[in-house]
């Protein structure tokens, strides 16, 4: 989802690739004496290589007593011979396979993905990634996904993973009015199916009459520029229309998005939505294994086919080798995620932690929130990991559960985190809850639209709550402005009423289907954890003009929590003020 909502370039996006590892210039000892060294175990090496090293990056090989030495000046001062090339063309696992064998190898890469085929690669992983555990080796294969139809629900989910890169539609520059929405299983539940269908139809016709709406009244209070075309002027302020109109989409809207990413996290996000709450992500989890293990879309097809054709019409014999060569099957990671199944430790820990946050939370109504952002003051450790291990399991804020976790005793407490390593197994990580210790801590509640944007932010660690309507909503004033606000309050009271209604209706994940009528204006929580450096990077960054007003405010407020308990670090932020009058032509 980079990207999405800015106007700006966003170097946020953080990549989660290895730095390459750069060789050491180490000091050598220069003398008369020339050691004998044994011959290299590697036969492959060509002889070829071993005379082309030059001065500069010596290989080690045996000399004769007779053989001159450098003279230290000639080799300082002659180009190193240090190579650098980019591998292009290359299967993923083929390629993780390679990069691996620098470390039990002496070939160089060249050597070594001339002399890997496809069944050498997947024998070498099976036996070093499954059964050895050399699991960093996945981290070299890398995959590039497009997820095409999925609810707006989903792809949250898809992009909850924090070595994940990639981009999604956005709701700033598309109209989404044609996308169309995801209904979920309603089984023999026909009343159901009706009543979701019709307050999602009625969503759609709202957004489309109220965002051509918004557009009329935007370019009606802002002149158009005399050096601005008309094009570009219509596109900017239908942009800003959008912007304030999305919070009528719900999280059922259809959307697509790309991602790249390693093997080893595919592996792991594969894994996490098979075992998720909502069926729809249970399917997508499985549709994200066979897109990994079976065959890929190759963009260059078409033309091969026709080169290939080409080729036969001469030789056959060739047209045959051609068709070979260039249209195999190729998969981008048969080996390394066929193993990725539901995670039971995931799962039934969920149940357990859910079923503790009930119990322990039951007699507490939610607290209505003073803020929009709470930076959380110190507790120990074992009161945050057992806090934070319920947060996202109910609707309170950190500090009404940190509350009930305090006052419930120190037993309760290594219960509640007993509970959530009872069930880990020998390859599981430990769950987000145990991602702790952070200096920053804010308890964020925002709408669901404006969380999308901070969602993206991968240096930090995010624990979201479910989606509901029990926080209330979110309206621009700008709606006010336009004479519309009547209308959009009495859509938001008519949609909070059928998902209500939805959530009781009796059938399986009954609850889990009515949150995607949800419309994006709701709130929600999420816990940010963080160092200094990344409070400022979210608040410089999300509270330029450009940016949606909704996290715009949550990125200030971040500021200025800091700045009341920090003061003599708040002059390091370079924040804008969000108060002062906003360009609208500006992006």
């Amino acid at each position: 989802m980079f990207l999405r909502e800015m106007g700006v370039d966003e170097s946020h996006c953080y990549s989660t690739r290895s730095p390459s590892t750069i060789p050491t210039l180490m000091p050598q000892t220069v003398t008369n004496e020339v050691i004998a060294m044994p011959d290299p175990s590697n036969k492959n090496s060509s002889a070829a290589d071993a005379g082309s090293a030059g001065p500069g990056h010596r290989l080690t090989q045996r000399a004769s007593a007779t053989e001159p030495v450098a003279p230290l000046e000639k080799t300082l001062s002659d180009a190193p011979s240090t190579e650098v090339f980019a591998v292009f063309g290359v299967e993923p696992e083929i390629q993780a396979y390679a990069m691996a064998k620098y470390s039990r190898s002496s070939l160089s890469m060249k050597e070594s993905l001339r002399e890997i085929s496809t069944q050498k690669a997947e024998k070498f992983l099976n036996t070093f990634y499954f059964q050895y555990g050399h699991r960093s080796i996945a981290d070299l294969a890398h995959i590039a996904l497009a997820v095409e139809r999925l609810s707006i629900l989903a792809a949250i989910e898809v992009a909850d993973e924090q070595r994940w890169d990639g981009q999604e539609r956005s709701t700033r520059y598309q109209d989404f009015k044609k996308s169309g929405y995801f209904t979920p299983d309603f089984g023999a539940d026909d009343e159901g199916r009706t009543l979701y269908r019709e307050t999602l139809d009625f969503l759609f016709a709202e957004y489309e009459a109220l965002s051509a709406h918004m557009a009329g009244y935007l370019i009606s209070i802002t002149p158009k520029p005399a050096d601005m075309k008309q094009d570009a002027y219509e596109r900017t302020l239908k942009a800003r229309a959008f912007d304030i109109t999305r919070y009528l989409l719900p999280l059922a809207t259809n959307t697509s998005l790309g991602e790249i990413v390693n093997a080893r996290t595919l592996e792991t996000q594969v894994a996490h939505l098979l075992s998720h709450t909502h069926k729809e992500v249970r399917v997508l989890g499985e549709s994200l294994k066979k897109a990994a293990t079976g065959a890929a879309y190759n963009v260059n097809a078409e033309s091969l086919q026709d080169l290939v054709a080409a080729i036969r019409a001469v030789n056959p014999e060739l047209g045959a080798r051609a068709e070979q060569e260039l249209l195999r099957e190729v998969r981008v990671a048969p080996t390394l995620v066929k193993y990725a199944d539901p995670n039971e430790y995931e799962m039934a820990t969920r149940r357990e932690l859910r079923q503790a946050a009930r119990e322990l939370m039951a007699d507490e109504p939610l607290a209505p929130s003073k803020a929009i952002v709470d930076l959380l003051d110190e507790e120990s450790l074992e009161v945050e990991i057992a806090t934070t291990l319920l947060y996202e399991h109910c609707h309170h804020s950190y500090r009404q559960i940190r509350q009930a976790v305090q006052v419930a005793g120190e037993r309760r407490r290594r219960e509640i985190i007993d509970l959530g390593l009872r069930h880990r197994g020998k390859h599981d990580e430990m769950l987000r809850g145990f991602r702790a210790g952070q200096q920053f801590r804010f308890d964020i509640l925002m709408d669901t639209g404006g969380f999308r944007d901070m969602h993206r932010h991968r240096r930090c660690i995010q624990v979201m709550q479910g989606f509901t309507t029990q926080h209330g909503y979110e309206m621009l004033l700008d709606m006010e402005d336009a004479g519309v606000r009547g209308r959009f309050e009495a859509a938001m009271r008519r949609v909070q009423t059928a998902v209500e209604s939805l959530a009781k209706r009796g059938t399986p994940e009954a609850e889990e289907n009515s949150q995607y009528a949800i419309p994006l204006a709701f709130r929600k929580r999420a816990l940010f954890k963080m160092d200094f450096a990344e409070v400022v990077y979210i608040s410089e960054l999300r509270t330029t003009p450009a940016g949606h007003v909704s996290y715009r405010n949550v990125a200030y407020a971040m500021y200025e929590a800091v700045a009341r308990k920090y003061p003599a670090l708040a002059k390091y932020f370079r924040v804008h003020d969000v108060t002062a009058p906003v360009d609208l032509l500006q992006r």
